[in-house]
């Protein structure tokens, strides 16, 4: 399993600045697109959090998580806004702005 949330953290370290990802893409993008939760899980026990940006992970609506591993939903808000991403209420990112394209947009 480590070797997969390795994969995962190198994943989630290219999601640029100003930019989101979804749980399913970084799923498909560590090869198998069943891994959802696995991506959770591992974002939950991320080793580094200064250098792999786990807040920058949302689910597919867009959605902050409520159980944001380092210090709940609120905090992983301030996070996304300091980076410049914009919310269309409390909780969602607006995915149609913000969502990364790996390859398309700057890594």
């Amino acid at each position: 399993m480590n070797n997969t949330f390795d994969k995962i953290y190198e994943i989630v370290k290219k999601i640029p600045k100003g930019k989101v990802a979804t749980y399913g893409q970084i799923a498909m993008l560590a090869g198998n697109r069943r891994w959802s939760r696995v991506v959770g899980y591992a974002l939950h026990v991320n080793p580094d959090p200064e250098h792999i940006p786990c807040y920058r992970v949302v689910n597919r609506e867009g959605r902050v998580s409520s159980a944001f591993a380092f210090g709940g939903e609120n905090i992983q808000i301030k996070m996304l806004e300091a980076d410049g991403i914009e919310f269309v209420d409390e909780t969602h990112v607006d995915v149609d702005r913000f969502l990364w394209h790996p390859g398309m947009d700057d890594e």
